[in-house]
């Protein structure tokens, strides 16, 4: 099976400028609706503190807003939230978590600590074992 027409990627955490504090970075919200398979994968960048750690949490809910969210249950997770967190000695490594729960929409949160320095890093989701080919 080839892969290109058989995943969908979307925009999790945007690139952007380097940040020098501790504000949390909120992903997109993630429609799983049609795809067995749901991973998200963090880029790291140049991460400059020497002391920073960037944890990751992933929530599900069944409300499109996740009004409803609840941090997903370690079973539910292809990976493990702290294996999927990184430190400041992790520059350009990348991080993935996947998700094998039930509920529709997921997000994920990457909460630096003690960051002074620039950090950069972005996300995206990747999806697939559609139920229908996904659209470009």
């Amino acid at each position: 099976m080839e892969l290109h027409n058989n995943l969908k990627f979307s925009r999790a955490i945007a690139p952007a400028a380097a940040v020098t504090d501790n504000t949390a970075f909120v992903s997109q919200i993630l429609d799983t609706q049609n795809f067995a398979d749901n991973e998200l994968i963090i880029a790291a960048g140049a991460l400059a503190d020497a002391d920073a750690t960037f944890t990751l949490l992933v929530e599900e809910g069944n409300a499109a807003n996740l009004s409803d969210n609840a941090a997903v249950d370690d079973a539910d997770l292809l990976g493990t939230e702290s294996g999927s967190s990184f430190t400041f000695a992790d520059d350009n490594l990348v991080k993935k978590i996947g998700y094998k729960g039930k509920k529709r929409y997921i997000r994920a949160t990457i909460t630096p600590a003690n960051n002074t320095g620039n950090a950069f890093f972005a996300a995206v989701w990747a999806q697939g074992g559609a139920r229908k080919t996904p659209q470009a």
